[in-house]
């Protein structure tokens, strides 16, 4: 009984002891240890994973290495695609791709390149295991901070991996492939012999692979002869080589230079008091004579080939091109014979199917390989009246109606004419002709400025366009291979034309990989607008501000000159081919003398003359074959007999059907009475079915006021609708005098 009372004594003070201690973490906080148990789980389970991972890892890198081709396997790879470039003719133009110098071994290569290039890309290469966990750490940190002084994560071993097992695809998978074989590579050879492999295979630009490759290309020598200076140069290649190549920027390299020279005081063991004496700028690079103005060409070509090839594609290839030679090189001689001193130009030339004959896109391409034909933007000048007057031509103008040289203002804008006279009364053929600014200008406001800018995205213009007043004469920045395009299209009757430069690919065995087929082309404007804009073009060349690009056959042409004789533009046709001739600076100065009826002009007659010399003279087509809406019929035409069911004229010049209060479509019309559909302007292909074209073609989206006057009778004052209000506003900087 006693150990019973005990006992039960003795739960009882469990019991309270129990409670006692739940209420004293009750106080205390039970979190705690509700924390610390959760820690020590995810601690386990950490190096868990950590022993996992750290197995997983272990065995890749080991089957990787087990794997890995033996070093004389390695020294005899190589990367890089070769790829032989042909004229249209056959002719090899250029061959372009890898170049391998002779291979050095490690005792072989001056110390002083195995210092610059392990102090600029990878200082820790004698002490990591294939990747870098200091780098990687610093590369987690710049993504997280944005940070990018921290600068890459890739080590010697890991871009070895790349170069020659790897894509330079920016993947996590492809990251993580080369960090599994950059430690293979660590764990089969050398140190010595990955550097040896690394600088014998790493690619310094311009299809030089290897330190010796590239100092016979830069230096005219063996690596073996490099001086401190020149392993500099080439070890600051490396980040970025198209950049930082002597050939196309010594400043750029030179500044490179320093940085690795610095580097290697820092981290290779340079005496500072030797770098002090360090003269980069001294150095005698090779003068490079291999390179002329094809290169442009294919410069601009080249890169298609990733959309025209699968992505799989290693192997050589021939590039069957559409460049005539003996073409290039008289557009080569033609601007370097007429561009003005200190000044660039370009031309691009090309056939009545879109296929480019030649490419100029600078003076020297060893000077300067920047390619003003295809990259760069500048202003048109005048040739931007195109646009302006296929606009109004569409909108019913015709070449012998008459309009009103006087001065001007829309909105805030004034433009005038560059000889400061106004003529007045002239028709359209002569305002074009003599490039009246004010006639442009008032067309461009009359026919709308989204028009006139709808004209020239439908031509191919592919750079932005503002839709203020200005830009009737050009204000806007196009390329001079789209003009080049747009006025290929006029010379197609006006139809759509696609600019291309490659005609068929093959491999060594001949198999064809790639075979040119012709776009589908569109018709852009109706028959009779392109044939009274030739009419136009025709007229500028053969009286105009374009009399010094006559060739004595028909050429149809236009000037363009911006303000200050920054730019000077002329683009036109003969006999199927059409060239577009661009000269300025560089840094957007004006340029003493510079029009485009002068140099520009001249340049275009230099080069057509050789062009077209085997080919047949053709007439243009100046007949304008006006359709049956525009042609001015009776009155009874559009008004009928009283009670008939009819249409009528409101007072903007739309067609309204009786009862109606809202214009028919975008106020077309079929002279049979069935209403038509709205027609998207900038849908070329809508001018197959819409307005202008065929034998039923329709009429365009509006008419100018005197042809409204004379359709209806209506010979009432009208109110200038130049008076009224607009929204938009004129950009910062309006040309006042765009000229030619």
């Amino acid at each position: 009984m006693a150990r019973r009372r005990g006992s039960s004594s003795s739960k009882r003070g469990y019991r309270s002891r129990k409670a006692a201690s739940a209420a004293r973490e009750r106080k205390s906080g039970g979190w705690k240890p509700a924390l610390w148990k959760w820690t020590k789980r995810l601690a386990i389970t950490g190096v868990v994973v950590g022993v996992l991972g750290t197995i997983a890892l272990f065995t890749a890198v080991y089957f990787a290495a087990q794997s890995m081709p033996t070093f004389s396997e390695l020294k005899q790879s190589q990367n890089g695609q070769t790829i032989v470039v042909r004229a249209r003719d056959g002719s090899q133009i250029v061959e372009l791709g890898p170049s391998y110098g002779q291979w050095l071994d490690a005792d072989e290569i001056p110390q002083v390149m195995k210092d610059a290039m392990v102090s600029v890309e990878d200082h820790r290469f004698y002490s990591h295991f294939g990747f870098d966990p200091v780098r990687l750490t610093g590369a987690i940190i710049e993504g997280m901070t944005g940070d990018d002084r921290i600068g890459g994560t890739s080590t010697i071993t890991q871009q070895l991996a790349r170069n020659v097992f790897l894509n330079s695809n920016r993947t996590l998978d492809r990251k993580m492939r080369e960090a599994v074989l950059a430690m293979a590579l660590e764990w089969t050879f050398t140190k010595d012999q990955i550097l040896e492999l690394y600088l014998n295979k790493v690619y310094f630009g311009g299809g030089a692979y290897g330190i010796d490759s590239a100092s016979r290309k830069f230096f005219s020598h063996s690596a073996r002869e490099l001086s401190l200076e020149e392993a500099a140069i080439i070890a600051g290649l490396v980040k970025a080589p198209s950049r930082y190549s002597p050939t196309a920027d010594i400043d750029a390299a030179v500044s490179r230079a320093n940085v690795v020279i610095s580097q290697m005081v820092t981290y290779g063991g340079l005496d500072p008091a030797v770098a002090r004496e360090v003269n980069v700028d001294a150095v005698n690079l090779r003068e490079d004579v291999g390179q002329n103005s094809i290169r442009y060409f294919t410069d601009w070509v080249l890169p298609q080939l990733d959309l025209l090839l699968p992505s799989d594609t290693f192997e050589p290839l021939e590039v069957w091109t559409t460049l005539d030679v003996g073409m290039q090189r008289a557009a080569t001689t033609a601007i370097q014979s007429n561009v003005p001193n200190e000044t660039q130009g370009a031309l691009v030339s090309m056939d009545r199917d879109g296929a480019v004959l030649a490419l100029v896109g600078g003076t020297d391409y060893v000077t300067s390989n920047f390619n003003r034909a295809t990259d760069a933007m500048r202003q048109p000048g005048s040739s931007f009246k195109l646009f302006v007057y296929l606009a109004a031509l569409e909108a019913g103008y015709q070449p012998d109606d008459i309009v009103n040289d006087v001065p001007v203002r829309i909105q805030n804008w004034s433009p005038r004419n560059s000889n400061g006279r106004n003529v007045g009364e002239l028709d359209v053929r002569s305002a074009f002709a003599y490039s009246t600014n004010t006639v442009a200008a008032q067309l461009g406001n009359e026919v709308g400025f989204s028009n006139v800018a709808s004209m020239a995205r439908r031509f191919g213009i592919t750079t932005p366009i503002s839709t203020v007043p200005s830009m009737t004469l050009g204000s806007n920045e196009v390329r001079l291979l789209d003009m080049t395009r747009a006025f290929a299209a006029v010379s197609a009757g006006g139809r759509s034309v696609e600019p291309y430069g490659i005609l068929r690919v093959t491999n060594p065995d001949g198999e064809e990989l790639y075979r040119h087929e012709s776009a589908q082309s569109y018709q852009l404007v109706p028959d009779y607008v392109a044939a009274g804009i030739t009419d136009l073009l025709q007229t500028a060349v053969a009286t105009g501000t374009g009399r010094a690009a006559q060739i004595g056959r028909p050429v149809a042409g236009k000037t363009g000159t911006t303000s200050e004789n920054r730019d000077g533009y002329f683009v036109g046709f003969s006999s199927g081919i059409t060239t577009g001739v661009w000269m300025g600076r560089d840094d957007n100065g004006r340029v003493s003398g510079l029009g485009g009826g002068t140099a520009p002009a001249r340049a275009f007659a230099s080069y057509m003359q050789y062009a077209v010399r085997d080919r047949p003279v053709e007439e243009f087509d100046t007949d304008l074959k006006l359709p049956d809406w525009q042609l001015e019929p009776d009155d009874e035409y559009y008004f009928g007999e009283e009670g008939d069911y009819y249409y009528y004229i409101d007072e903007q010049g739309n067609l309204v059907e009786p009862g109606r209060s809202a214009p028919i479509g975008n106020g077309q019309f079929d002279p049979e009475g069935e209403r038509q559909p709205p027609r998207d302007p900038l849908d070329p292909r809508g001018m197959d079915e819409g307005a202008g074209a065929g034998t039923d073609e329709k009429p365009p989206q509006a008419a100018s006021d005197d042809f409204l006057d004379r359709a209806t009778g209506r010979d009432e004052p009208r109110e200038d609708p130049r008076d009224e209000p607009r929204q938009r506003q004129p950009q910062g900087e309006l040309l006042n005098e765009q000229r030619f």
